[in-house]
């Protein structure tokens, strides 16, 4: 398994704007193979700022790296640049291949 995690700092008015345009969005993720699951996630306000992280898993590090270089990857991506004010600085990338699971 293979987590990719995109983290925002989201400037606290833009909050709703930013989780409705998440929601409205088409990722064309499930018509890619080895995508598994996809999450947006809110996490902690600080004073100028709401965290949030886009928490995606794909089965293995090919399938992102296909994803990155994919038509889907460019049309989910076409509104970018309509986000701008909303975020301090640019959403920061991490990766993390799987070391130990355990599941239900």
């Amino acid at each position: 398994m293979y987590l990719t995690m995109n983290r925002f700092k989201v400037v606290k008015e833009q909050a709703a704007a930013f989780e409705e345009m998440w929601k409205s969005r088409d990722s064309h993720l499930t018509e890619v193979p080895g995508f598994k699951s996809f999450h947006l996630v809110k996490g902690p306000e600080r004073e100028d700022h709401i965290l949030y992280a886009s928490h995606t898993v794909w089965a293995d590090e090919e399938s992102f790296v296909a994803w990155t270089k994919s038509e889907a990857f460019r049309a989910a991506h076409s509104g970018a640049r309509s986000s701008s004010g909303m975020y301090l600085g640019p959403p920061e990338l991490e990766v993390f291949e799987t070391v130990q699971a355990l599941e239900t």
